[in-house]
């Protein structure tokens, strides 16, 4: 019963990691961030794995799942610490979410909850995929929200990799307790021995019956 508990319990939290990791890969890809679609994509493909070494008993693919795991959670503890410029991060200098490519930032900047949009009139040696606006009246800056997505995702992640390392010891355990060669001997199952009493008795009858006939 604990093992089947533990199989639900990882299945419902790949389930909610992979809602969480959809819902992240939308708003990523609206505001661009080629980056964290990247990450997404392989967070994505990782969770699959982990549901599908939980429901088929392949303790290798939790193992990988678990691997991935604990560089998912250095990926997002990264991401909080590039939004709240830690140390010498900078969201408005380094371009690392884009690659590089362009000045888009994260989609949450315009569409939080509460913000007021102003255009700003475009100069003239502005980049062509870039517009310039000003932003007021948020009830929560971008950089948090996306720190709360992140945070939601180590959350996750941590969850998910306790139970992965439980339920992997689990599934190796049975298979070291298995006898794949079906040996009688692991069973305590001893095959019938025919005796050399049993055989010869009924020729022994029929001798005797013979002489003092």
């Amino acid at each position: 019963m604990g093992k089947c508990t533990g199989r639900c319990t990882l299945v419902g939290i790949c389930c909610l990691q992979l809602a969480a990791a959809l819902q992240r890969q939308i708003f990523d890809f609206l505001g661009y961030q080629w980056a964290p679609i990247l990450a997404n994509f392989l967070h994505i493909m990782a969770v699959i794995l982990g549901i599908f070494g939980t429901l088929h008993y392949r303790s290798r693919y939790l193992i990988l799942y678990s691997v991935w795991l604990a560089l998912w959670v250095a990926w997002n503890a990264f991401i909080i610490c590039f939004y709240l410029e830690v140390g010498h991060l900078s969201q408005h200098r380094d371009l690392i979410m884009n690659f590089n490519t362009s000045l888009h930032r994260s989609w949450w900047m315009e569409n939080g909850p509460g913000c007021l949009v102003t255009p700003v009139r475009t100069p003239p040696l502005s980049l062509a995929d870039h517009h310039m606006v000003t932003v007021t009246g948020c009830l929560l800056d971008y950089p948090y929200i996306e720190a709360l997505s992140s945070a939601l995702q180590i959350f996750l992640a941590l969850f998910g990799f306790v139970y992965a390392c439980y339920v992997s010891k689990v599934f190796m355990d049975e298979e070291d307790s298995f006898d794949f060669i079906g040996s009688y001997d692991s069973y305590g199952y001893q095959a019938p021995m025919k005796t050399s009493h049993l055989q010869l008795q009924p020729l022994y009858k029929y001798v005797y019956l013979l002489c003092f006939a």
